[in-house]
């Protein structure tokens, strides 16, 4: 009995802040997270996220609005700092009335203000407790604590080593991403501080996402080896399926 109040304590904020049902976000994919798949997440109680890498600021405000009629629920959008219209996509997301937005590649420094004003919930994607701490002291919301597991852009230390640190080292909530993919990881992420999951590849394989057939037959017959990181050289490194 003890040990289900402890989780009922963990989940309660994250919901509460998002709006939610369950303590799970769906991982921003570019060109994968669109309106279809971000809705279905949204409808299902947990929180659906527009990946605009790579958009132009009407292409994200059209998902925003497929979105919006697919849905009534929350959702967010993800933002990559170093593109270089993040000016453009900022408007629109203010524009679109957008309440969650996501943050990685780079920092949300500059657009804080910009977007407390417009009472935007600002989670950004960390990959250490330095960076945490400063997103916390920048006014986050919340972070995402994302190990090397992760797909995508990755740090260097492991989930379940970076999230109970950046747990202690932070009071907002901490969301746990990186190789997580069922029930038994997002268990494990609650019992290291987490109030939440961000989970990306296991929603490869549904009928929402747009990739082709044989890549989602393929990432269910995946095994241990079958990711590849590359751009470790260059300061960038990237996991891919």
């Amino acid at each position: 009995m003890e040990m289900t109040d402890v989780s009922e304590e963990k989940t309660m904020s994250i919901t509460q802040l998002l709006h939610i049902k369950y303590p799970i976000m769906q991982g921003a994919m570019a060109q994968i997270a669109k309106a279809p798949l971000v809705a279905a997440v949204s409808n299902a109680g947990g929180l659906g996220i527009i990946a605009s890498g790579g958009m132009s600021a009407e292409e994200l405000r059209a998902e925003i609005r497929k979105t919006k009629e697919l849905t009534d629920k929350p959702f967010g959008v993800n933002l990559m700092l170093m593109m270089t219209n993040i000016d453009e996509l900022t408007t629109v997301i203010i524009e679109e009335d957008v309440k969650v937005v996501t943050t990685g590649a780079g920092t949300p420094k500059t657009y804080m203000p910009i977007w407390k004003e417009a009472g935007i919930i600002v989670i950004p994607v960390v990959p250490s407790v330095m960076i945490a701490r400063k997103m916390e002291q920048l006014g986050a919301d919340a972070v995402v604590a994302e190990g090397t597991e992760a797909g995508g852009h990755v740090g260097e230390t492991t989930t379940m080593a970076l999230l109970p640190q950046v747990v202690d080292a932070v009071s907002i909530p901490v969301i746990a991403a990186g190789g997580i993919g069922d029930g038994r990881g997002i268990a494990a992420a609650f019992a290291l501080g987490a109030q939440g999951v961000q989970i990306g590849t296991r929603f490869l394989a549904t009928d929402e996402c747009p990739v082709h057939e044989n890549f989602k037959l393929a990432c269910l017959k995946a095994k241990d080896r079958d990711t590849v990181v590359t751009g470790r050289r260059n300061g960038a490194p990237v996991r891919s399926n």
